[in-house]
C-alpha cells in the first residue's frame, strides 16, 4: 500500500474512488470530506484504479466545468443526478 492508501479505511477508499468518478461532484467536496485536493486525488486514482482506467478518468475531468467550484455554473446546487439515488 502506498502511503496515501494507509490514511483511510476500504470504506473511505471506495468512497473517494466514487467522488471522483461522479461527474458532478467537485474536487472541493472530496478535500472538504477526505482532506485531498486535486492532485491528492489525482495521485490516489493513479495508485488505486488500473492504467487505463485512470487515462479514461483524467479525460473526463480534464477542464470539466462540474469538477470546479469556481468554474461551476450556480444553477448546480446538488452533487449528483436526481436519478441517481433512486427510493427502493
Amino acid at each position: 500500500m502506498t502511503k496515501i492508501e494507509n490514511n483511510f479505511s476500504l470504506e473511505d477508499i471506495s468512497r473517494i474512488i466514487e467522488m471522483a468518478w461522479e461527474d458532478r461532484t467537485p474536487f472541493e467536496a472530496i478535500e472538504h470530506n477526505f482532506g485531498l485536493n486535486e492532485s491528492a486525488v489525482i495521485n490516489f486514482m493513479r495508485s488505486q484504479v488500473k492504467h487505463k482506467s485512470f487515462k479514461l478518468w483524467r479525460k473526463r475531468v480534464t477542464n470539466r466545468n462540474t469538477k470546479h467550484l469556481a468554474k461551476r455554473s450556480p444553477d448546480i446546487s446538488r452533487g449528483y443526478c436526481p436519478t441517481q439515488y433512486k427510493n427502493r
